[in-house]
């Protein structure tokens, strides 16, 4: 029998989400509050018009557009609006109030969750984020509880759905960027404007909280290197196909040692890289997301999921829910942001990794020994190299051929950033390179 007063639960944001959640908490209120120990009560749903349509049906009387009074009325604050403001003004004004706080907002943590968590920790009260990284998939828990007494070396991460999308149509049905990217937006996993999934901006949010709560650490996001996918081209596709690969965008955080201090450092970063098919995130295709961590005691461990949908990211809402307000009935201090490691934060150019480079050189003798030097010059092994012809075209009024060119895909061993920055400067201004095609680099060996 539960004994404990009703929490009262406030909802910022009648979107998608939002909308998912009110239902989940309105329906299951019952199942609920036998989880929690006390009935979890939803007073209210601040929207921006209170005749929107919504993806549920809600009661009428609880939509309002009085935030403050909603707010401070709250045990509990659902913050599902999106955007830095005014979230962060009205997640600032639920801790000082003394409520705890559950948000899925990735932009605004990435940018001030150091200046949140530390309002938070000095309240006592808990902030909870695990909808904010990889929809419904539990990643946030399991690296901040079930992986609190391990070392986490790296994480590899898809976590952008339409990002994944795109390049898995590129693999599967050989579309163009353009045409998967209008196939994702006619599905409705691209946006109307597609620039922070395709840019990786997205991406490069999820990993700067990953990094942060894997490492113990801040990572601002100004740390995370970012590319996006918008220069992959189906010729790279195809390439990494025939050696066996499969391009991803990748969100990799990792612990590094300084080739120039000797001491340990972090990474996190985001780009397109190759993936050999014997990886498990070779085999995670549509819209799904993956986070694949490395830890030194545990071992390699997988997590697989959908990354996004109104009703899956509310799933990962309630879940934060229920543990917060269990923490009212059993009483204790909510979970303070773990940054004791405070480890620096690497340049990309202290990255080491492997790399395609695809080459268009002249075809004359020579040219193999030429290339070969500039990677020797910065310090750069190669591993293989495989070449193909362009036919040479026939000078106009002669049976005579001028010389043809030839495409030149290296592979090389593990080498810095740095090295491999300088080796494509030194290989474009080369006389044999007619052009420097593609840098792909290759995760997950």
């Amino acid at each position: 029998m539960i004994e404990y007063r009703n929490l009262r639960i406030a909802l910022l944001g009648g979107g998608s989400v939002g909308a998912q959640v009110a239902r989940l908490l309105l329906e299951h209120s019952d199942e609920l509050a036998n989880r929690v120990g006390a009935g979890l009560e939803l007073v209210g749903i601040l929207v921006r018009d209170l005749d929107a349509p919504r993806s549920a049906d809600l009661p009428r009387e609880l939509l309002t557009t009085d935030a403050d009074s909603l707010i401070l009325g709250a045990d509990i604050v659902i913050e599902l609006m999106g955007g830095i403001e005014p979230a962060r003004s009205y997640i600032l004004t639920a801790i000082n109030s003394g409520a705890d706080v559950v948000t899925a907002n990735k932009a605004l943590l990435a940018e001030h969750g150091a200046e949140l968590f530390e309002a938070a920790d000095q309240v006592g009260a808990q902030l909870n984020y695990e909808a904010a990284v990889a929809g419904a998939i539990p990643i946030v828990r399991p690296l901040r509880d079930s992986l609190a007494g391990d070392t986490v070396n790296r994480i590899l991460g898809i976590v952008n759905g339409t990002t994944n999308f795109i390049l898995d149509r590129m693999h599967v049905a050989g579309d163009t960027l353009e045409e998967a990217l209008a196939t994702a937006t006619e599905l409705g996993y691209a946006e109307a404007d597609p620039t922070a999934d395709i840019g990786g901006y997205d991406a490069a949010q999820k990993a700067a909280l990953l990094a942060s709560l894997a490492f113990h650490t801040n990572v601002p996001l100004e740390k995370v290197y970012r590319e996006g996918i918008t220069g992959v081209t189906p010729q790279q596709i195809e390439s990494a196909t025939k050696a066996g690969y499969v391009v991803k965008l990748l969100a990799i955080c990792e612990r590094l040692i300084d080739p120039e201090t000797g001491e340990e450092g972090v990474s996190a970063r985001v780009y397109p890289a190759m993936v050999h098919h014997s990886h498990p995130l070779a085999s995670v295709h549509g819209a799904n997301n993956a986070v694949f961590v490395e830890a030194e005691a545990a071992g390699p461990l997988m997590f697989y999921g959908a990354g996004a949908g109104g009703v899956q990211t509310a799933s990962a809402v309630l879940g934060d829910l229920v543990s917060v307000a269990r923490r009212h009935v059993v009483g204790g201090p909510g979970f303070a942001a773990s940054n004791h490691a405070d480890l620096p934060v690497l340049d990309i150019g202290k990255v080491t990794t492997r790399y395609a480079v695809t080459l268009e050189v002249t075809d004359e003798p020579g040219v193999l020994a030429t290339i070969a030097g500039v990677f020797s010059k910065n310090e750069v092994s190669l591993a293989l190299v495989e070449q193909s012809m362009t036919p040479a075209e026939p000078v106009s009024g002669s049976h005579a051929a001028v010389s043809g060119t030839a495409t030149l895909v290296i592979g090389t061993h593990e080498a810095t950033e740095a090295a491999l920055a300088a080796t494509v400067i030194d290989l474009a201004a080369n006389s044999v390179v007619t052009n420097v095609a593609s840098v792909l680099r290759v995760e997950g060996v």
